[in-house]
């Protein structure tokens, strides 16, 4: 236990005598917790929108202030000619176009109906549309799908921000039509009424199931409270593993390694120094990020801290152990820091951090499985935000355990090759 010691003395002593590593250590990883809390969001916001009004009446400019009012389009421009719109679009200064037909007012009027959207989606730097005849007052809503997802989200705004618009027409005790044309020419049909109408059971008002719902564990749907627990691990994973990659590499550039060999430090021990204050600083960055993430961000601690330091200790043995791995393995500090990164790059795109795993192909999810980065953002998303118990992440921990393991024997077994 002495010599455990004093090599553990030595390795804070010189991680704290180097200057460049402080920084890193230190300042790095919460400047990165803060930028990339804020702007890793999958949260679609500001849509430029380009707006084309034919009618220019009241109910043109109020259907307008819908979308202005609901915080998630921002207005790029107004014209009264469709080929404005397009050019906004091919240019790239516009996401969607809305078009408003004339006598959009006067058909509200004369039908008493609310109004309905055509939707069409671009690829490339074009952009097609669909338009669908409906009862009512219908609207056109163009879309540039280069990137799909946005033009999605941006669809279902759209369409939401229709129907309140549709509702806000109605009055009381009388059923709405809302139909919407897809960029297939197919059709879908959503129908509104009331309980009025359904309690008077009249033909011409269709039954309406009322649908209740609620968030669990982020009622709000901040999507920081989502992001904050992936990107503690992002950034415990970087520190453990770089850090520990180029360690053993340092000693053998700088002439050290030999001096150690020749001592009565056993390797068992010589091992045991070099991983040890790094997982005491994995865990102190862990703190610290918990703390700026319950400070800052309101992230709720629902679950048990105890076990998240229990997962966090377990992970950092087995991202240490892949470290030194790797340091057994190069002659140098570069490319230890290269093949470090290449699995690090793999372990955070497979780690459902910014895409959810039961997205992704059957053969990616495979992967996961082999992916300690995304057992443990698993378990810091079920422990902070729903209180998971012991019992309900049993699984991932085992997994974890089984990685740090394998990490740990590997690297204790090609040391003894490398060194002896």
């Amino acid at each position: 236990m002495r010599i455990l010691r004093i090599i553990i003395i030595k390795e804070f002593l010189q991680i704290f005598r180097n200057r460049m590593m402080l920084p890193i250590i230190f300042v790095m990883p919460f400047v990165q917790l803060i930028l990339l809390s804020y702007a890793a969001t999958l949260e679609i916001r500001n849509v430029d929108l380009y707006v084309v009004d034919y009618d220019q009446s009241p109910a043109s400019r109020e259907l307008i202030d819908h979308f202005r009012a609901a915080g998630r389009f921002r207005i790029v421009g107004y014209s009264m000619n469709s080929q404005d719109a397009t050019d906004a679009l091919i240019r790239n200064e516009a996401k969607m176009a809305l078009y408003i037909p004339r006598q959009f007012g006067r058909d509200l009027i004369r039908t008493g109906g609310g109004p309905g959207s055509g939707t069409g989606a671009g690829a490339g730097s074009g952009s097609g549309s669909s338009r669908q005849a409906v009862a009512g007052a219908p609207v056109q809503v163009v879309l540039d799908a280069v990137d799909g997802y946005t033009a999605g989200i941006a669809w279902q705004y759209a369409v939401a921000i229709i129907g309140r618009y549709n509702e806000s027409l109605q009055p009381a005790g009388l059923a709405t039509g809302f139909s919407a044309g897809l960029a297939d020419g197919s059709t879908t049909g959503l129908s509104a009424g009331s309980s009025a109408g359904l309690a008077s059971g009249g033909p011409d008002r269709p039954p309406r199931i009322a649908v209740e719902y609620s968030h669990w564990y982020n009622p709000e749907l901040d999507f920081k409270l989502y992001m904050v627990p992936g990107i503690l691990v992002l950034l415990v994973t970087l520190i453990g593993g770089f850090l520990s990659g180029m360690n053993i590499v340092r000693e053998r550039e700088i002439g050290t390694m030999e001096q150690i060999n020749v001592t009565p430090v056993r390797k068992s021990q010589f091992i045991a120094g070099k991983l040890m204050p790094f997982w005491i600083l994995g865990l102190i960055e862990l703190s610290f990020g918990l703390v700026v993430a319950w400070l800052l961000f309101d992230v709720p601690m629902t679950g048990s801290l105890v076990l998240i330091y229990v997962a966090a200790g377990i992970y950092l043995m087995g991202i240490l152990g892949m470290g030194l791995l790797v340091s057994t393995l190069t002659d140098t500090q570069q490319q230890a820091m290269f093949i470090t990164w290449f699995f690090f790059v793999v372990f955070i795109l497979l780690s459902g951090l910014f895409t959810p795993i039961d997205s992704m192909p059957g053969w990616a999810q495979t992967l996961t499985w082999f992916n300690p980065v995304a057992w443990f953002i698993d378990i810091m998303r079920r422990v902070l935000l729903a209180g998971a118990g012991a019992a309900d992440i049993a699984g991932p921990l085992l997994v974890m355990i089984a990685f740090a393991a394998g990490m740990i024997l590997l690297s204790v077994r090609r040391y003894r090759k490398s060194v002896s």
